[in-house]
């Protein structure tokens, strides 16, 4: 399976093929200034499934609320923030998931960063919720 992603102005292009390892909705105070939202949705590829197809990209780094460095990529044009390293994870990318424009795709599996949650939110039923973030950490160190 091959989906695209794209910026707001679809100057800036990714192509992920596959499944994403997994689907993360974030509560984080960061995410929720970067977005302008409640929260933040990423799929989150092995590196290897993702390339990028078109457009120039901007970065912008910052200590994430999990103390990890996390590096943003952004279109020059639109200033969308189209995918992201996170340090925590180095063999994967964040994609947000909004760029896909794609209703039918898969839900978030968890939800990361709930002690930041809006009380007033409700989640869909079956989503795992984690006050930070999950014990388990993904590295190749």
């Amino acid at each position: 399976m091959e989906r695209p992603a794209a910026c707001h102005c679809k100057a800036l292009v990714l192509n992920c093929t596959g499944e994403p390892a997994k689907i993360s909705l974030c509560h984080c105070r960061d995410c929720q200034r970067r977005t302008g939202s409640l929260f933040s949705v990423a799929a989150f590829y092995p590196r290897e499934q993702v390339s990028r197809i078109a457009g120039r990209a901007e970065r912008f780094e910052r200590p994430s609320a999990s103390g990890f460095r996390v590096t943003f990529h952004f279109c020059i044009g639109c200033g969308s923030t189209l995918w992201w390293e996170p340090e925590r994870m180095p063999n994967l990318i964040g994609v947000a998931v909004g760029s896909f424009a794609d209703p039918d795709f898969p839900m978030p599996g968890q939800a990361v960063w709930a002690q930041d949650r809006h009380p007033w939110l409700e989640l869909p039923h079956g989503v795992r919720v984690h006050d930070r973030n999950p014990e388990k950490v993904v590295r190749d160190d």
